[in-house]
């Protein structure tokens, strides 16, 4: 099984985001993933058993846009659809899929406004952030052995937001 989790966000206006944070946000959040999709998922291909592939995206890359966050966002997007990708390149030998969190109790959400946190709480249906350990719960099984048929999805774990 391999994991790709790799974010880095920079909040700021767009009209203040310098050309270098866009740069450096969409090399870390997606060039990793290509690179370890592209040489790890040729490897996994040729084993003899089923391997499987999970990418960490956003509800960001979907549906929850902010343009505060425009380079987080579109790098998002850019993981489901490089899921897309690799889950046609490699099948059916290769599972590919993606979990969407939405918001999160982690260290790149520790510094919000807590007037933003509980806004955004009061649009999740389970009023709360989610754990870590909820997602992790997520990947364990989409790179379980249980896991046999779920490929080529990105599934938000979002709450109900």
């Amino acid at each position: 099984m391999l994991v790709n989790n790799a974010g880095i966000v920079y909040d700021m206006e767009i009209a203040e985001r310098p050309l270098k944070i866009f740069e450096e946000t969409m090399h870390n959040n997606v060039t990793g993933t290509y690179l370890m999709c592209k040489y790890f998922g040729k490897f996994m291909f040729l084993q003899d058993k089923t391997t499987r592939i999970i990418n960490v995206s956003s509800t960001n890359g979907i549906d929850c846009n902010f343009p505060t966050s425009i380079d987080y966002d579109a790098s998002k997007a850019a993981i489901n659809s490089l899921t897309h990708n690799f889950a046609l390149e490699y099948a059916p030998k290769v599972l590919v899929n993606a979990v969407a969190p939405g918001w999160m109790n982690t260290e790149m959400n520790k510094d919000l406004p807590n007037d933003l946190v509980q806004e955004e709480i009061a649009k999740i249906y389970v009023n709360r952030f989610a754990e870590p350990e909820e997602v992790a719960s997520l990947i364990y099984y989409l790179g379980s052995d249980e896991n046999t048929f779920v490929n080529n999805e990105i599934i938000k774990i979002d709450g109900g937001y």
